[in-house]
């Protein structure tokens, strides 16, 4: 009889080896770009046709290749990088196991031209499912050119499931960002649809860091330069005054090679423990130097989890490293109090001009004026300025009234009823009623109202704009602009008047009504950043998630004093909503303290 139990052929179980290593376009990308920086080129070439679905290109001026190594290197588990065991514990490779171009050939269409210095003619091989179609001497430059056309073409399950070009896209430009950081002496250029997307020259660390997340960022950068016995660390961290919830650039590489660490993460994140509001995250840009026989790369097939040997060691190090540059570039500068030849503060006239001081205000304590509501450590202090100009001040809030329109036809509309609200810890509004005491979270009401009216405003295409009068523009990263001209669309709809200007800047011309004088670059880029992390096809979601990032930013802060006039109007607009009790996002909007549990309490 015979047995159940078979042998795969070499084509299925090269296509089910490939799902371990490539499945994305941004696999290949990666892959190829890591083989290229192994090779020893010092520029490197990417081109993609529909965000790497129809082919990819990436071209190196590296060592190059033999015609029998050519030809080698497209069998399982063919390296030149290692030799025996041992060597797994002395890499200073990106590539290793032998299974990348395999893999790659196994789903996809490829040709690779390829000469060394040595050699006279190249090598041009074409490779289809596994085989071998072609193989011949060629003329070409030095180094190695990779051509990948129709990836995942016969394995249609794997082509089915790919997202957006898009998201294909970002996900290759991150990617590519990565080697970029670690390599920034390699110049690399990256063109999708015949557009040049990255032109990276050659450069300091710094000066990549600002070639690819745009000039805003140098001033956030504090260098960190440490070096121990057990590891050096070195590269950048973000000043507290940027400081974000979202969107935030963390990066960490060891020995040249990018790797994900949830624990070092943690150790950044001490750093800042204390300085930062609840919830804000600084970026960092963080290099780490240690014996090549003191970690293990060999643990996943992206090779992005490295093992340390010590890790508790070196998490103290990153912990000290990081709070000591924070500590030593926002110290506060030392304040003279000697007043001799100091004029004379004159009195406030109500009758003369108001001429504002020259001083710098944090506008954090007005949340209608697009600011934030926390504060940091090493702020202007406003609080003797308002003493001397407290009316000036007082007259400039009340110019800005809190908007708390409720959206359109609602589905529960509120009681006729007199409110007697009272606002406790510039936080909570106590509001009696039948049931017992009601008790808001201002923030979180102020959130679902506004959701509500943006997303009925989008829906109804009705959403209102208001033009700037002059347009901003600002920088976004490659990743970023890919998504951007895919939400491009949704945030017409809010209300939003963007222009796309290329090359990842855009145009502020006009922004929804009741955003107006908000920090748009930061608005944006944290709607972008929630659906980075929360990918969605779903045009609805799509516009769910950033009506609630809308409402996020302008909704009022704890802490801001309110009037009676201002809790009543909010009271009333969080019971016409929809779902008054909930946030979006799921989070209690009020509680009721029943007459009976308060009677308890004084039994």
């Amino acid at each position: 009889m015979e047995g159940k139990v078979k042998v795969l052929s070499q084509q299925v179980a090269s296509q089910i080896a490939a799902g371990e290593v490539v499945n994305r376009p941004a696999s290949v990308v990666k892959e190829l770009v890591e083989n290229a920086v192994d090779a020893g080129a010092d520029s490197i070439k990417v081109i993609l046709t529909d965000a790497g679905r129809t082919m990819i290109q990436v071209t190196d001026n590296g060592c190059g290749m033999e015609a029998q190594d050519a030809r080698t290197a497209f069998e399982r588990h063919a390296t030149s990088k290692i030799r025996e065991s041992d060597d797994l514990y002395t890499l200073t490779t990106f590539g290793f196991r032998g299974e990348a171009l395999p893999s790659i050939a196994a789903v996809a269409e490829v040709q690779l031209r390829t000469r060394t210095a040595d050699s006279d003619t190249g090598t041009e091989i074409i490779i289809k499912a596994s085989e071998i179609e072609h193989d011949e001497p060629c003329v070409c430059p030095v180094g190695s050119t990779f051509t990948v056309r129709n990836l995942f073409y016969n394995v249609p399950a794997r082509r089915k499931f790919l997202k957006s070009n898009q998201t294909e896209f970002g996900h290759i430009v991150n990617e590519i960002e990565r080697v970029a950081l670690a390599h920034p002496e390699v110049a690399i250029e990256l063109t999708h649809q015949n557009e040049q997307v990255l032109s990276l020259p050659v450069s300091a660390v710094k000066q990549r860091i600002v070639n690819l997340f745009g000039r805003k960022i140098n001033e956030a950068l504090l260098p960190v330069d440490v070096e121990t016995s057990v590891v050096k660390v070195s590269g950048f961290c973000s000043n507290l005054d940027n400081v974000k919830g979202k969107g935030t650039k963390q990066f960490f590489f060891v020995n040249g090679r990018y790797m994900r660490h949830p624990y070092f993460h943690k150790a950044v994140l001490s750093a800042y423990e204390g300085l930062v509001p609840e919830g804000d995250q600084p970026s960092y840009f963080l290099f780490l130097e240690v014996p090549a026989d003191t970690i293990d790369v060999n643990i996943h097939p992206t090779k992005t989890e490295i093992k340390f040997q010590d890790e508790q060691v070196i998490w103290k190090i990153i912990m000290a490293a990081v709070k000591e540059t924070v500590g030593r570039f926002e110290e506060m500068p030392t304040i003279d109090f000697n007043t001799t030849d100091m004029p004379d503060i004159p009195i406030y006239d109500p009758s003369r001009p108001v001429v504002q001081p020259k001083v710098e205000i944090n506008t954090s304590f007005n949340p209608f004026a697009g600011g934030r509501s926390d504060c940091h450590v090493n702020r202007s202090n406003t609080d003797n300025w308002s003493k001397l100009y407290g009316d000036v001040i007082e007259r400039k809030v009340n110019e800005s009234p809190i908007d708390f329109r409720p959206a359109p036809q609602p589905l529960v509309q509120p009681e006729e009823q007199p409110l007697h609200p009272y606002q406790f810890a510039d936080r909570y509004i106590l509001v009696p009623s039948d049931e017992g005491l009601m008790i808001i979270d201002q923030h979180r009401a102020h959130i679902r109202v506004l959701y509500d009216r943006f997303m009925a405003d989008a829906q109804a295409h009705n959403a209102p704009s208001q033009g700037l009068l002059f347009p901003e523009m600002f920088q976004l990263s490659a990743a970023d602009a890919a998504i951007f001209s895919e939400l491009k669309p949704r945030f017409a709809e809010l209300g939003f008047d963007l222009s796309d200007m290329g090359r990842g800047a855009v145009a502020v011309q006009g922004v929804p009504s009741g955003m107006e004088g908000q920090d748009y670059e930061r608005l944006i880029t944290d709607m972008i950043a929630d659906l980075r992390i929360n990918p969605t096809q779903e045009q609805s979601r799509q516009l769910e998630s950033m009506a609630l990032a809308m409402a996020r930013k302008a909704a009022i802060p704890s802490g801001r004093h309110l009037t009676e006039d201002e809790m009543r109007e909010l009271v009333r607009s969080l019971k016409s909503s929809p779902m008054p009790s909930r946030t979006p996002d799921a989070k209690t909007t009020y509680v009721v303290k029943p007459v009976q549990e308060i009677s308890k309490w004084f039994d």
